[in-house]
């Protein structure tokens, strides 16, 4: 569980990252890619358009699905079916189990 944890951080706030990347995936629909497949990403301001600072903080978008669900092999996690489909698993389907407040 902790690797998917972990690999969950690499989807935000990733455009330097999956730009560094060869192959990419997406957890949401289990979509393989390449990175110059993306064609919109999330996450800049209008205000930062002039920030090359910015620039880092976008989040790649799904070729396929929109999803921002993207993970790229420069992540240093693998991207392939096997590690998509349980990423899929644990955030898509919500089976991981997260403490409920208590009620009232």
């Amino acid at each position: 569980m902790d690797d998917l944890i972990a690999a969950h951080r690499h989807t935000v706030n990733n455009w330097r990252q999956v730009h560094a990347s060869r192959m990419c995936g997406c957890c949401n629909c289990l979509h393989l890619f390449t990175p110059d497949e993306i064609v919109a990403w999330t996450g800049l301001e209008v205000h930062d358009l002039d920030n090359p600072l910015a620039i880092d903080r976008q989040t790649a978008m799904c070729p396929r699905c929109g999803s921002e669900a993207v993970l790229g092999d420069a992540s240093g996690h693998p991207v392939d079916p096997e590690f998509l489909q349980r990423m899929n698993v644990a955030w898509f389907e919500q089976t991981i189990a997260r403490p409920m407040p208590p009620p009232g």
